[in-house]
Formats: structure tokens, sequence, C-alpha cells
């Protein structure tokens, strides 16, 4: 099926915890987000490598410094990030398949990944977090 590999899952971990930190303006440290999300030091470190150089999140160094998203977290889209760490695209199939079956069945893996990308082009880091701000409410318990 189409899964999300530890890899994605890593990468949106770690950019929604810099889009929950957004307002304060203040930078996330490497230790702290893997901490608060339990993810690797050194794989972390991969990924937000790759999400800078993708102008997803920006660095800063220092005492204080960490990473911090780039733009707005309404501006940037689930599958901006995925495509990011994935690398994978939308595609037509091949008008060349070895069988008429093949191509059946990679025409209708090509609908479903693309709905999926289509689904992620559409919700913002901003959707996930007001998301769990909601979910947070429903939560609470009141004495």
């Amino acid at each position: 099926m189409l899964e999300l590999s530890s890899r994605g899952t890593y990468a949106l971990l770690a950019v929604f915890e810099l889009a929950l930190a957004y307002e304060v303006g203040e930078p996330l440290q490497i230790k702290e987000l893997a901490s608060r999300q339990n993810i690797p030091d050194r794989y972390l470190e991969q990924l937000l490598a790759t999400l800078r150089r993708r102008g997803l999140v920006k660095s800063q160094r220092g005492a204080r410094g960490g990473y911090l998203l780039a733009r707005p977290p309404n501006f940037i889209s689930l599958w901006e990030i995925m495509e990011t760490i994935e690398g994978e695209e939308c595609e037509q199939t091949s008008p060349t398949e070895s069988t008429l079956e093949l191509s059946l069945i990679r025409e209708v893996w090509t609908k479903a990944t693309c709905q999926v990308e289509n689904t992620l082009r559409t919700i913002s880091l901003k959707d996930l977090c007001e998301n769990r701000a909601l979910r947070q409410a429903t939560l609470m318990y009141y004495i």
C-alpha cells in the first residue's frame, strides 16, 4: 500500500514541532526536537539539512541557535515536505507497458498516488497545528 516511511514520518514530526514553535520565534535545537518526538539525533540532522536546502527550514547559529521554519506554517504543505524527503511525484503511466494488465494496474496506482498528492497539497502545517489544538481541547478533563 501507499505507506509513510520512517524518514517521512520523522520529517513531518520535526517540521510539525517547528510549526508549533513558530509564533514564539525561538529556534529549536536538534536535541530538543529529537527528544520531543523521539527521533534519533543524527537522523534528524540529515533530515533537517535536506529540508534546509529546499528552503523549508532555516538554521540559526550561536548559543541560542537551532532550527526554525523558513516560512509561516500556512505556506508549507505536507506534500512539499514529503516531496522533499521522499522525492516522489505523481507520474503518468508509460504508454509502452509490457502488457495490457500491467498498464491498467499502473494506471490505477498512478490515480491513487495522484489523489494522495492532491490531498497533501491542500493540508498545511497550520492545519495540523489547528487540528492538534482542537483535539487537545476535547481531551481536557475538568475537575
